[in-house]
């Protein structure tokens, strides 16, 4: 209990320390694939949707397998957030982009965080990844377009 009230009281000094052009998920990221349980996979993705509605910012997952990488974001695209923004890259291929739903973005997310590297690595034929695959929270203006 008396660790509750400590780590409420300290995230409280946190948040009325922070600037206001700093937010408190600019540092996220994620390698992939996690430990995570479901349910923490599930939380954390909420949290993220959450904050891209309410914050200038998108959801980049990166993919890494031999030789080659797939990039995508997901910003908001309406003013409720219930419509994204989805641009796909992939090395081969270039740019994509489409307008999904939230409910889309989210399946997506969550399979992308609780894919095993081993599931990835089988599925393209290919060895292991190089690099392992990462999901990260930026700004919108720090989002890569080319």
């Amino acid at each position: 209990m008396a660790s509750e009230r400590r780590s409420e009281t300290q995230s409280a000094h946190h948040a009325e320390t922070i600037p206001d052009d700093q937010v408190s998920w600019a540092d996220l990221e994620v390698v992939v694939s996690t430990d995570r349980d479901h349910a923490s996979v599930v939380a954390l993705v909420e949290c993220t949707l959450v904050e891209l509605t309410h914050e200038p910012s998108g959801a980049v997952f990166v993919s890494r397998q031999v030789g080659q990488s797939t990039r995508t974001q997901y910003v908001v695209a309406d003013e409720v957030g219930e419509q994204f923004q989805k641009r796909h890259f992939d090395d081969r291929l270039g740019w994509h982009e489409t307008t999904v739903p939230r409910r889309n973005v989210r399946d997506e997310l969550i399979a992308q965080l609780t894919q095993s590297p081993s599931t990835t690595a089988g599925r393209s034929g290919e060895g292991a990844a190089s690099e392992p695959d990462t999901f990260v929270v930026k700004p919108v203006r720090e989002l890569r377009t080319l």
